[in-house]
């Protein structure tokens, strides 16, 4: 049987991590994105043989060619995880649109950056009868907002949009394009917005701390708690891995109790949703 090959962005840690490390155990071989020595020396430590690992950041164009061309030239790609993200939080109302801009080029116009590169050996593998996917994790959040992480959130509900448009347009082709939709994990992303909510009270201007002082507690009590409590990453990977290799993969699966509920919530009249995740104060 034919080695099955995919590609995993984010592996440094947390989803993208546990899905390389799912994937190696199903005996596939495995492109692993990361930005730092230390995570590749890790990943290289763990899975020697398995892994490649290609160094890129999705804010740099040119990394994320010089990714892409490594994979194409190696042949067909069986799979591509559209997983890295960056978290970003804050008030809207005092978002610098510098910031709010590098959240969408890193969660939403990175993930198509990605998969334009790579899309000629995910064709090729279609053109050989393997079949060929893409998985677009996605959140809970893309579905129902809340407050203070408006540009991640956004990021989120355009991962849907690029998902399902894919899906439409790569039909044809033979290739599967699903999203991952999972609740709280514990990851680094969390406790990156945890530290992050901290250190809006250091940047938001005086009024803007007190005008938004009850949500950011709230929200970065919230960040703590998932960074803590959330699912264990291996739970979306499992899913992950799943959406790459079933015969007939569904569109969009969700992860987690909260996720479930919150697809629920997301389908309340709009009035009642409104109330439901509006600030009390």
């Amino acid at each position: 049987m034919t080695t099955r090959t995919f590609m995993v962005t984010g592996a440094s840690s947390g989803i993208g991590r546990a899905c390389v490390d799912e994937l190696v155990r199903t005996g596939a071989h495995v492109w692993a994105t990361v930005r730092s020595d230390a995570d590749e020396k890790a990943i290289l430590r763990d899975h020697p043989r398995a892994v490649r690992v290609l160094r890129m950041d999705l804010s740099d164009p040119d990394s994320v060619r010089a990714a892409g061309e490594q994979v194409v030239a190696n042949g067909p790609l069986d799979g591509l995880v559209n997983n890295a993200a960056t978290p970003m939080p804050g008030p809207l109302e005092y978002m610098p649109l510098a910031d709010f801009r590098r959240q969408l080029e890193i969660n939403l116009t990175g993930h198509l950056a990605v998969t334009q590169e790579v899309l000629p050996a995910l064709h090729l593998a279609a053109q050989q009868g393997r079949s060929a996917r893409i998985v677009q994790v996605g959140s809970i959040i893309g579905r129902i907002a809340g407050t203070t992480h408006g540009p991640y959130q956004i990021s989120k509900f355009g991962v849907v949009g690029l998902t399902d448009s894919l899906r439409a347009e790569l039909a044809p082709f033979g290739i599967k394009v699903v999203l991952i939709e999972p609740g709280a994990v514990a990851t680094k992303t969390w406790t990156k917005m945890a530290a992050a909510f901290a250190e809006l009270q250091d940047t938001l201007p005086a009024a803007a701390q007190e005008k938004y002082a009850y949500q950011i507690a709230t929200a970065r009590t919230a960040a703590r708690r998932t960074a803590q409590r959330g699912l264990s990453p291996s739970r979306p990977a499992k899913v992950i891995v799943k959406a790459l290799t079933a015969p007939h993969p569904r569109p969009r699966y969700l992860v987690g109790l909260d996720a479930h509920l919150g697809a629920l919530a997301a389908r309340l009249p709009d009035r009642l949703r409104y109330r439901l995740t509006a600030a009390k104060a």
